[in-house]
């Protein structure tokens, strides 16, 4: 039995829950199988053998490790949330998401760390490639600066990429966003998001299934995207691969019930195929942030802040014949100065110089390897 050593009654119950996921062997599916046998973990420590062995839940192999908890490592988990901003909860928490109950195997318990609250509000979680387009990384940004703006919650999952711009845009609205790790609270990945990490502790949640010391393994990975899109209300993938984790959270999402919105793009564009293969499969298409508010229901109005509704036209200038005839030559893919000298009848030269007036007032921007395309994407209608 476990010694007691002066703690709460709520972190002694608290211990059964750790010594029951520490067990090796029982895995989420088994825990929630046994607490479905008996009212508390604390119980099923409790149990006899016998006992254990007639709900039929786990094998004897299991039963006999139940009858040596790991205790020191307990301890350790529950010395971490003694220390200011973090929190462990059980699936029996007021705090304990209520949207993440209801998919099919919730985790039993949460480490988190931030403001725990920002658990229980409404949340949009916002995924795709680890190596976005620059479009969709602004995109990205954009859509969740202003679901931000909207009262959402960003849910992502901290990861290079499409994750990074969608905490980051929430952040720059200052608005509340989660991140939901493969790894176990103490560990930050990838390194070079520690310091968004500490950012988004500040104004929202990190948060883990899995318990301390859990180095990044690449089969925790796939298992946390059911966290992301269990919490939320709808899934927005902006950019993704035809192989990708992104996926794995929008079908997630839709095994859950779960709305899953998609940004199209460029059938050029190998990141857009992704998304294309979820539009054919029923996802919704999104142009403006206003699809994914009108289906969800927005929370809030936008703020003083400019949103990125406001599209960002800076399209002031009123434009020559020759640029406006330019700018119905340039499409929203990227386009050789040899293909518009073409496509005009312009000299390089003339064209040069209006390219670079339309860039200067944002009406076309350039690519990777000099090339040219409209800047007509926004979260706006």
């Amino acid at each position: 039995m476990r010694p007691e050593k002066g703690i709460s009654a709520a972190e002694d119950e608290l211990a059964y829950w750790l010594a029951l996921l520490l067990t090796p062997g029982i895995g989420t599916r088994r825990f929630l199988a046994l607490l479905n046998h008996f009212e508390s973990p604390r119980e099923i420590f409790e149990s006899p053998p016998q006992r254990l062995a007639e709900a039929k839940v786990i094998p004897r192999s299991i039963i006999s490790r139940l009858a040596a908890p790991d205790w020191a490592t307990v301890e350790t988990q529950l010395h971490w949330q003694q220390r200011p901003g973090n929190r462990i909860i059980t699936c029996a928490d007021s705090l304990y998401p209520t949207l993440l109950k209801e998919i099919v195997d919730p985790p039993p318990l949460l480490f988190v760390q931030g403001q725990v609250e920002a658990l229980i509000r409404q949340q949009v979680a916002v995924v795709g490639s680890r190596n976005p387009s620059p479009d969709g990384s602004n995109n990205t940004h954009a859509f969740a600066r202003d679901l931000s703006h909207h009262g959402f919650t960003i849910t992502s999952g901290l990861a290079l990429g499409v994750d990074t711009s969608a905490h980051r845009g929430a952040l720059a609205a200052n608005g509340a966003t989660i991140a939901v790790m493969g790894t176990g609270p103490d560990h930050r990945y990838p390194r070079q998001n520690r310091v968004l990490a500490d950012k988004i502790i500040e104004n929202g949640a990190l948060v883990s299934e899995l318990p301390l010391g859990t180095p990044p393994l690449a089969e925790n990975f796939p298992r946390r995207n059911r966290i992301i899109s269990g919490m939320s209300l709808g899934v927005l993938v902006t950019e993704a691969a035809l192989r990708s984790g992104s996926l794995i959270t929008a079908r997630s999402a839709l095994e859950q019930g779960r709305e899953v919105f998609a940004i199209p793009g460029s059938i050029h564009n190998p990141l857009a195929r992704g998304c294309h293969a979820l539009l054919r499969d029923g996802a919704k298409l999104v142009e403006s942030t206003e699809d994914i508010t009108e289906e969800l229901g927005a929370l809030s109005t936008p703020g003083p802040h400019q949103s990125a509704t406001e599209p960002t036209e800076l399209f002031s200038k009123p434009l020559t014949h020759k640029e406006e005839k330019v700018l119905t030559h340039i499409g929203f893919d990227p386009n050789s100065i040899d293909l518009l000298v073409e496509r005009t009848g312009l000299t390089a030269e003339e064209l040069s110089a209006i390219l670079l007036v339309l860039e200067l007032h944002n009406y076309v921007k350039t690519t990777p390897g000099g090339h040219y395309m409209r800047n007509g994407i926004m979260t706006g209608k």
